[in-house]
């Protein structure tokens, strides 16, 4: 049995009620930041049209969930970081990422890590990618490759160069860990 086409048929305008139900549904399904969810509505909004009675305010429906408690940017900040912390990456590609999800710098400032903590990123990272000690023996030109993605990943340039040539994985493992007895 052949499964009929799709007709292209336009999705009904939104109005009050229905924009309300998309901003419930979108932040019950994904974690989201007040302009994340300002950008979603809009894009709805300019995809689909508006049939309600004046003009749409998204600030206010925005802020209606942040009251609510539906929208917190600080518990987003800082789910975000330490996600993206956990997988290896460094604090310039963390704020990168906070940045483009509309979080403020205060916000941003607020969840950056220690140097323990970027020493584990790097060394995360650098474990992942099996870069430096962590893979096969390099040449210097392939050093520079494992070098500018430990960069790429927002790593320090000092954190990249100790991790990309480290003499073994304990010397790499010695470094994260000499901080973080330092901090203790």
């Amino acid at each position: 049995m052949r499964a009929l086409p799709r007709q292209n048929r336009t999705p009904r305008p939104l109005d009050a009620a229905r924009l309300d139900e998309l901003a419930l549904a979108y932040v019950a399904r994904f974690a989201a930041s007040a302009a994340k969810l300002e950008s979603y509505l809009k894009r709805k909004l300019g995809e689909r049209g508006w049939a309600g009675e004046g003009e749409p305010d998204i600030a206010a429906l925005v802020a209606r969930f942040v009251r609510a408690g539906y929208v917190d940017d600080a518990a987003f900040a800082q789910a975000r970081a330490g996600s993206l912390r956990r997988r290896g990456y460094g604090e310039r590609r963390i704020g990168q990422a906070l940045s483009a999800a509309g979080i403020a710098e205060d916000l941003r400032g607020a969840v950056r890590a220690g140097e323990a903590e970027q020493r584990r990123a790097a060394l995360t990272f650098a474990k992942r990618r099996r870069l430096g000690p962590f893979g096969p023996p390099v040449d210097r030109a392939e050093r520079e490759k494992q070098l500018a993605a430990m960069l790429r990943a927002g790593h320090r340039l000092d954190h990249a160069r100790a991790l990309v040539q480290a003499r073994d994985s304990d010397a790499a493992q010695g470094w994260a860990a000499d901080c973080e007895a330092a901090e203790d």
